[in-house]
């Protein structure tokens, strides 16, 4: 005999996935194990849906197979949970919570991550196209809209959403459901709610906050699931457990908000179960204060802080050591651009030194005296895993705006003010996620972008990434995805420049996870600590391309000992590196390692300035440091059609009346300029450049004008038709642009400015030289004559060719170019030396003149094929051809 049986206290889901079970298993008894919930009870006066039988009614030994719908626990199955658990049945099973270590297991499980199990049977129901009426539509909707509480709970998925639209197209009654799952209250019910209410009980654990309440009465009350989520409504806490005693037992409901409180876990020690988020169980009597000490030491055990001091901490720091003097303390301050320094003594920590004593002490003289004379001694210090509430609530009593992390006596990294707030702030979003979403997930530095990753990168690039986490892991070092292919991805563009930055030893993890792969060219950089790997045909993951290579980097921090001067960089932190960068939309990093993957690294309001389309630099000084981030700054700005924001306008206007860019060597320059050029609009671009100012820091004399626009406008043309019809050939692409650049300039201008860009002196005789023979060009080719044509275009380079093509106005030399390039360049003779040997004609000065002929023939299309060309030699060397032919 099979028997479709739910668990005790049966509510919708029970009775509507009973009903689908029916539909699916033609032959099975539906029986209820035991008592049902007051509405379901009153639902089944009014309506017959199916014919359920009661435990009592079935013989226990006849019974073969079990159907186990909305459970997996053997406690909640009354009379059967023996028969389940004998070893001598089948057992099919249904369910949406879930797996536990002490579930049943069954010949066939069904168990799927959906807000009812109602959900599970409709999908299967739709699938088989089992035809419903619309009784059957209206129960199978009681189910999921009371287990989602009508599609609101965060446990809703869009698998409920799309089961609860088939189920309406195929009549479900939804008067009939508002019936039955109403939200109001009766006077009983709010006399209950508020009696919950004022027995309230708080838990502060590790700043979450835990509610506890309950009642009791004489009488069955019936369903009471509904209380619960009208208190958390109600309330500000992170999770509620409610215990109600009635008619010799008590009933438990939990509801919880946080993924560091699992509440089908507390309540499983009661027997019960259900999801992180919500769960239930039912105890026979006893005392509820006993039961609720039992629960504050469950909660106790079960609550686990999963932000640490470690999560949000900032690693490496800058530290001095003891015998430093204030002044040098203060240089290292400025350098690093920190407000505190850890004091160490030896590689032990001994205290912490401010910026505010260190200028006071200045001030007196004490120039001279010792880091460890003035360091606070008896400041608060934490540990790696310490709860973050514990962190926030001492920095806040003690007025300690740095906190140094200490493990074993040495400072692996500290945690500031900022920290905590952006750990507020991120913790605030995340909770406001949860509770609209439904999402349970260990909180982190911003929102994690794992699935936008799998979605947007090949899947070779997703299987590279998360191989380096876990190398990561086993060196325990963080790795992260940084820069434009972060930017990129976030703003739905394609962007396979794979960098990488690791807190530790660069070198090192790039050659264990060269090992990993396998197949692959390790190329390291030890002055920089970098690394490349680039990947061959042997390599154990293909890449989407040949030659596909990925940068690897320390985190570093960087200082500039004089404005616009190379900078020395030193190891650091993530959050340092990032700093380091350009602008905020650049200083933005995905995290790789396994249990973190995804984790979006947003210090500086990346997101905010992706989503506001704006360019905005770090900090104050950031054109003092490096001028030529202005050019980058217009650059961005025209490739992604961003502003740059007000104040980082200012800043570069700044750096132009300091004279920063006097600094800056030429050749930084032309290499942003060759960035520029390679732009979708570069003339844009260089017209943005020229409303900054910044083309005068090539040449004061270079200004924008219409005539330079067109000139600039041209040189795009004419490259984007050569790119266009000759896909296989490079040219210098910087070169006609610079060309097109200067055309405006006189001589000795251009000479300054090609100097100014530091161009080498062979590469300024030649662009100096072609923009002149350009000039010479265009006088020559106002003709049609092909060899003409010829003989004046062959000598000149391509970038000579498209240039002049470029400045010229006159359609026929425009033709002329195009006709070389298009035809007459690869007019050839088809004879070669041998050939002419062969023929008996003798080596000498013979053979140019008759290959001279022969091109000339063929590019008047006198001659066509290879036995014209012996033809011809023969005429030729007979002295059978006018002199007209081959002057």
């Amino acid at each position: 005999m099979d028997v479709i049986v739910c668990h005790l206290n049966a509510d919708f889901d029970c009775l509507s996935s009973m009903l689908g079970a029916r539909k699916i298993y033609h032959q099975a008894i539906p029986v209820f194990p035991g008592s049902q919930e007051r509405k379901v009870r009153e639902f089944l006066q009014t309506f017959e849906p199916l014919d359920i039988m009661k435990a009592r009614e079935i013989d226990l030994e006849r019974v073969t197979r079990l159907i186990i719908v909305d459970t997996k626990n053997p406690q909640r199955l009354g009379p059967f949970g023996e028969v389940a658990l004998s070893g001598r049945v089948k057992l099919h099973i249904y369910d949406h919570h879930p797996v536990k270590e002490d579930d049943l297991r069954g010949e066939v499980e069904v168990i799927e991550d959906t807000g009812a199990t109602a959900t599970i049977f409709t999908e299967i129901i739709r699938e088989k196209k089992i035809p419903l009426t619309p009784m059957d539509a209206t129960v199978l909707c009681l189910g999921i809209y009371e287990e989602t509480g009508s599609l609101r709970f965060p446990t809703t998925t869009e698998r409920d959403l799309l089961a609860a639209a088939y189920l309406l197209r195929n009549g479900a009654n939804l008067n009939i459901v508002s019936e039955y799952i109403k939200a109001e209250l009766s006077r009983e019910e709010l006399r209950l709610l508020n009696e919950l209410v004022a027995s309230s009980r708080d838990l502060l654990l590790y700043g979450i906050r835990i509610r506890i309440v309950k009642a009791a009465r004489d009488e069955y009350f019936g369903d009471v699931a509904h209380l619960a989520h009208r208190i958390m409504d109600m309330e500000h806490v992170d999770a509620l457990v409610m215990l109600l005693a009635m008619e010799g037992k008590v009933v438990m409901v939990g509801r919880s908000r946080v993924p560091e409180l699992d509440v089908a876990e507390v309540l499983g020690e009661f027997g019960g179960g259900g999801h992180p988020v919500a769960a239930s169980a039912t105890l026979s009597d006893e005392p509820l204060e006993l039961i609720e000490e039992r629960l504050v030491r469950k909660i106790k055990e079960t609550v686990k802080p999963q932000r640490q001091a470690k999560d949000i901490m900032t690693a490496p720091v800058i530290t001095i050591q003891w015998k430093t003097t204030i002044k040098k303390a203060e240089s290292v301050m400025t350098r690093y651009g920190v407000n505190v320094l850890p004091v160490l003594k030896g590689e032990k920590y001994y205290g912490l030194l401010s910026r505010e004593i260190v200028e006071k002490a200045l001030f007196h003289g004490f120039g001279r005296s010792r880091a460890y004379e003035f360091a606070t001694t008896d400041a608060e210090v934490t540990h790696p895993e310490a709860p973050v509430a514990e962190v926030e609530s001492v920095m806040i009593e003690q007025n300690q705006r740095f906190m140094p992390v200490i493990e074993d006596g040495r400072v692996v990294g500290a945690i500031t003010r900022t920290d905590l707030l952006r750990d507020l702030y991120e913790e605030t979003l995340r909770r406001s996620r949860i509770q609209k979403e439904g999402l349970i997930e260990r909180p982190a530095m911003g929102k994690n972008i794992a699935k936008l990753m799998t979605e947007r990168f090949p899947n070779e690039i997703v299987a590279l990434l998360r191989t380096a986490g876990e190398v990561a892991d086993t060196l325990g070092c963080s790795v992260y995805l940084v820069g434009g292919s972060v930017r990129d991805l976030l703003m739905g563009e394609r962007n396979l420049d794979i960098d990488i930055v690791v807190e530790g030893d660069g070198i090192e993890f790039a050659r264990r996870l060269a090992d990993r792969i396998g197949g692959v060219k390790l190329i390291t950089h030890k002055r920089f600590n970098t690394a490349k790997i680039r990947f061959t045909e042997k390599a154990g993951l293909k890449m989407p391309a040949p030659d596909f290579t990925i940068d690897i980097a320390t985190a570093r921090t960087e200082y500039y000992e004089a404005p616009a001067m190379l900078p020395k960089v030193e190891t650091s932190s993530i959050k340092k590196d990032l700093y380091r960068r350009d602008f905020t939309i650049n200083a933005i990093a995905v995290k790789l390692n396994t249990r973190e993957f995804g984790q979006l690294i947003d210090y500086f309001g990346a997101q905010r300035d992706l989503r506001e389309k704006t360019i905005r630099v770090l900090h104050n000084l950031s054109f003092v440091e490096d001028p030529t981030r202005a050019f980058r700054a217009v650059r961005f700005a025209e490739r992604f059609g961003f502003k740059i924001n007000k104040h980082t306008e200012n800043l570069i206007k700044s750096a132009l009346r300091l004279n920063l860019f006097e600094r800056v060597s030429g050749t930084r320059i032309y290499d942003e300029l060759a960035l520029t050029f390679r732009e979708t609009a570069p003339v844009r671009a260089l017209k943005s450049l020229a409303r900054y100012g910044l083309l005068q820091v090539i040449h004061p004399g270079l200004k924008f004008t219409e005539t330079l626009e067109e000139t600039l406008e041209a040189v795009h043309e004419s490259l984007a038709w050569f790119d266009l019809l000759f896909l296989e050939e490079e040219i210098d692409r910087s070169r006609v642009y610079i060309m097109g650049l200067l055309t405006g300039l006189g001589l000795e201008e251009r000479k300054a400015a090609l100097e100014r860009l530091s161009t080498p002196r062979r590469d300024m005789s030649t662009i100096l030289d072609e923009m002149e023979k350009a000039g010479e060009v265009m006088k020559e080719l106002r003709t049609r004559d092909p060899v003409k044509i010829h003989h004046t275009l062959k000598p000149l380079s391509l970038e000579t060719l498209l240039y002049t093509m470029a400045v010229s106005d006159d359609r026929q030399i425009k033709k002329a170019i195009s006709v070389y390039l298009l035809e007459l360049r690869k007019v050839k003779p088809a004879l070669r030396g041998r050939d002419l040997m062969a023929m008996g004609i003798r080596p000498g000065p013979l053979y140019s003149k008759i290959f001279d002929a022969i091109l000339e023939e063929r590019l008047r299309g006198r001659i066509r094929s290879r036995e014209e060309e012996v033809a011809f030699v023969r005429d030729f060397i007979k002295g059978g051809i006018d002199d007209e032919r081959v002057s």
